[in-house]
């Protein structure tokens, strides 16, 4: 019974430093781009987008469909780098547990 509620313990733990982890990923900040950093994307570790910068020379009135594809590039380029450092942050607490649908 003793290791079961040092294991207990051991859980609240690692529990209180998840969430400690969780909220800490709203105040990181990733960059994604597109068009050789024609449009970049800044999105902090809960996948909002922060910033939009687009540089004039992107802007093409006759070519929207260019700048929309570099819009979507550079925000499906954010997220994937957000992606990476969720796994890099949370994987601190879940590496070695095989449990489905956790991050």
């Amino acid at each position: 019974m003793k290791n079961m509620n040092q294991l207990m313990k051991q859980a609240k733990k690692m529990q209180e430093e998840m969430v400690k982890a969780q909220e800490a990923l709203s105040e990181k900040m990733v960059e994604g781009s597109a068009g050789g950093g024609a449009v970049t994307v800044v999105a902090n570790g809960h996948k909002n987008l922060q910033s939009v910068t687009i540089k004039p020379e992107a802007v093409d009135p006759d070519d929207v469909e260019m700048l929309q594809d570099l819009v979507l590039a550079a925000v499906n380029d954010a997220l994937k780098k957000v992606d990476d450092l969720v796994a890099g942050e949370m994987g601190k607490y879940t590496r070695g547990l095989n449990i489905p649908g956790l991050f």
